[in-house]
Parts: C-alpha cells; structure tokens; sequence
C-alpha cells in the first residue's frame, strides 16, 4: 500500500530513515571538506584522518594502521611523508624498540585544531537554525546511533573526527 504524499514518515519506515541519514552524511561530508580546503595544500583527507587519531594519543604505527583499516606498511609511508612535512614526530618506543611511536608535532596540531574548529563553527550554524528541542532530540538520535555503530565518543577536541578514545 502506498503512502499518502502528506503523511509524515514513522521511525519504523527503514527507507525513510535511511534517506534522511544519507542526506545527513552528505551535508557533514560536504562540511568536512570545506573545513579542509584551507588545508590541503598541506594534507590530504587520508593525512588529516592520520593526524586526528595520531592526535588522540601518542600511538604505535601498528595500532594507528589498525585504527584506519590499512596496512602497517601504508601507515608507515603515510606517517613518514607526514614527518617530512613537519606534522608528525617518529620515535623508537624505549619499552619495545621494534614499534614506532607516532605523535603530533606542534604545525600537526594547529592544523587539526585549525580544521576542526572550521567545521565545529560550520555545524554549529546549522543547529542555530533548529528549534533546541530538535537538537536535544538531535543528541539522542546520534548517540543512539553511534552507539549502534560501536563508534566511541569523540572527545570535546575532536568534535565529529574519526575514531579515538571514549571520554
């Protein structure tokens, strides 16, 4: 049976909410490439990924190469055109001297701060211009569905970055 073009979609409608979620990614995709613009001369989306979980905390290549789905041996020529550009720091871990120790440098850090605060800025005019009970009913749906997706919290610095520790 199909529906009247009038009524209002249920929670339970799958289609409904698929689409609102794909137009909903599309809008924080399209974001988070404007907030990278500025910084591409500088780092590409794969690099700036790189840089956000490498800014969590100091990491080892393994673990970072895990948390980005690549293997250690992509990870590792990542991080070293990221050194040679002077945003990450390479170091033999003194516990273990066959792992990799990877943090941020300071230029490493100014541009995620830079980029993050670009689209922490771009996302926060767009929820102005909801009602704030939409947004507190906003905060529920999202935690619920990265809950569903097993996606940590991000931490206050890293507002909707990829994965990192929970807070």
């Amino acid at each position: 049976m199909a529906k009247e073009a009038d009524e209002e979609p249920t929670g339970d409608d799958m289609e409904a909410v698929t689409a609102a979620v794909l137009t909903a990614s599309r809008v924080l995709v399209a974001i988070s490439a404007r907030s990278l613009a500025a910084a591409e001369d500088k780092v590409t989306l794969p690099q700036f990924r790189m840089l956000l979980v490498v800014g969590q905390d100091e990491t080892k290549l393994v673990t970072l190469a895990d948390k980005l789905g690549v293997n250690p041996s992509t990870a590792m020529r990542m991080a070293g055109r990221l050194a040679v550009a002077g945003l990450l720091k390479r170091e033999v871990n003194p516990q273990n001297r066959r792992e990799t120790l990877l943090r941020l440098t300071d230029n490493g850090r100014r541009i995620v701060e830079e980029v993050t605060s670009r689209r922490k800025e771009e996302i926060a005019a767009i929820l102005t211009r909801m009602p704030a009970s939409q947004r507190q009913a906003l905060i529920t749906a999202m935690r619920e569905f990265n809950d569903a997706a097993s996606e940590p919290p991000a931490r206050i610095a890293f507002p909707l970055g990829w994965p990192g520790p929970s807070s």
